[in-house]
């Protein structure tokens, strides 16, 4: 096992004992995965009613990732990308903005026009990137962060 992936276990084992003290805090019952994909960790947390860690568009999530990132960096030393997953939300978010870049590159490649998507999360403007440039398109992010957007270009 390489270096790189001793590390990407020890921020899963970190993040994990980290989540699990938040569940206890909160007194909510779930399981933490963990998995490496893509060259960083992923921790997800299936349970029961786990809705209000996700938050209204995942807000709560991606605060809870960040502070998971915090403690794992806090403890390793190292930044953290690991990825946060709370009752499969990212994966659902994951294919519908897949079916969104593609439809997407779809049209621009019929018409010839550029299209302006909606403002996104920098999670959200990478799913939708690689299924433009998967669908023959290219895309390109334009804005200042909060308000950052993906402007999709016949290729």
């Amino acid at each position: 096992m390489s270096e790189k992936d001793n590390l990407l276990e020890q921020e899963g084992d970190v993040a994990a004992d980290y989540l699990e003290g938040i569940l206890d805090i909160a007194d909510l019952d779930g399981d933490i995965d963990m998995d490496v994909e893509n060259g960083r960790a992923v921790v997800s947390i299936v349970g029961a009613d786990l809705n209000q860690l996700v938050g209204d568009k995942g807000k709560v999530l991606d605060a809870l990732q960040e502070l998971t990132r915090l403690a794992v960096t806090r403890e390793t030393g190292e930044r953290s990308r690991l990825m946060l997953d709370i009752s499969g939300h990212r994966e659902k978010v994951r294919a519908e903005l897949t079916e969104l870049g593609k439809d997407t590159a779809a049209k621009v490649l019929e018409t010839g026009e550029p299209i302006k998507l909606r403002v996104m999360t920098s999670f959200e403007r990478k799913v939708v990137h690689d299924a433009v440039s998967e669908a023959g398109a290219k895309s390109v992010s334009e804005g200042e962060t909060p308000n950052r957007r993906i402007v999709v270009h016949p290729a």
